[in-house]
């Protein structure tokens, strides 16, 4: 009898409180430690998207050595960007591809016919394409959307979360009127290393390689004032446009000047990081179909990365002062930064 008595003590399982006070603490724990594991995977995107900017600052000084030169934000496909004059030439993101391991997509792009968009060759090989070079791990971005032209055809692309700087309002911009996609509004400058038709030169940036923002981040959607997003009807709203990374430029502006058509891919500094309320507007040049102003976004926390001209990577903060982003988005004005 005692040994059963004491077989059966020492089969007691746990009481009620004590399950409970077990559960309780082991949900405190998990508590405490699900903010340091998203503190971590925060930390590990962020360096992978300083990463991917690091790569393409590599791609684009190799292009530079190549051809004297850095590619334009968006060629119009008129020598030397192309074999013939048409608009909407391809974007910066494409003359870079064979410097990012992508050479087998430009040996077969065709470089004339309004190759950024018109082009069902150059559609048809971006289609279902993803670059993992070209996209932030923490973008709240869609993966693709349809770029679709009755036209010339549709095809996937991927939405790509960085934007090359064609320069600043304050820097001899041209105010866009344009006929077309309620295009009336946006600010197109023309100081930036990858403006419209440029052919920027490492020695042509007088204010510093380490003092010009080369490629900023546009990884988040633009935000109302109650920091919900505005999604139009093909995603997202940034520099991409809805034709696609391919996309570059409208022609008929001169080289290494201020664009006054409509362009892609690259953005004029107007706005401060992570600028909220700018809507889907013509008037902030915020349009969907022809804004040239989109701030930089960023779903880091405080602030987004911003690659420099001589190839190093900041981060920025979201409260960084206008005149200071503005001062780094131009080459050559020759403005005193303070420090950021």
């Amino acid at each position: 009898m005692t040994r059963l008595h004491s077989l059966v003590r020492r089969l007691r399982g746990f009481t009620l409180i004590e399950l409970l006070v077990v559960i309780a603490i082991i949900a405190i724990l998990i508590g405490l430690l699900l903010p340091a594991v998203q503190k971590v995977r925060d930390a590990a995107a962020r360096m992978q998207c300083q990463n991917n900017m690091k790569q393409l600052g590599i791609a684009l000084h190799a292009f530079h050595d190549a051809n004297g030169r850095m590619p334009p934000g968006g060629g119009d496909d008129s020598p030397p960007f192309g074999t013939a004059a048409n608009s909407w030439g391809s974007s910066w993101k494409v003359y870079i591809l064979p410097y990012i391991e992508q050479g087998n997509l430009i040996t077969k792009w065709q470089y004339s016919g309004g190759s950024g968009w018109m082009v069902q060759n150059n559609s048809d090989l971006v289609n279902k394409i993803t670059i993992k070079t070209y996209r932030c791990p923490s973008s709240t971005l869609p993966d693709f959307h349809l770029q679709n032209c009755s036209q010339y055809g549709t095809s996937l692309q991927m939405f790509t979360t960085y934007v090359g700087v064609a320069g600043t309002t304050i820097d001899n911009p041209v105010n866009t009127n344009i006929n077309c996609c309620n295009g009336s509004g946006p600010i197109n400058g023309g100081s930036g290393i990858l403006c419209t038709n440029c052919t920027t030169k490492m020695t042509s940036i007088t204010d510093g390689t380490s003092n010009t923002i080369l490629v900023g981040e546009q990884s988040d959607h633009l935000r109302d004032n109650n920091n919900q997003p505005i999604i139009p009807g093909y995603g997202a709203l940034t520099s991409q446009g809805p034709h696609g990374w391919i996309m570059g430029a409208d022609g008929g502006g001169a080289i290494g000047a201020a664009n006054p058509g409509r362009q892609f891919n690259i953005t004029t500094v107007r706005w401060l990081i992570n600028h909220r309320g700018l809507g889907n507007s013509a008037a902030n040049g915020t349009n969907e179909n022809s804004g040239s102003n989109f701030p930089f976004t960023s779903a880091h926390t405080g602030g987004a990365n911003m690659l420099m001209g001589d190839g190093a990577v900041r981060f920025l903060s979201s409260t960084t002062a206008l005149a200071t982003l503005q001062a780094l988005g131009s080459k050559d004005r020759g403005e005193v930064l303070p420090n950021f």
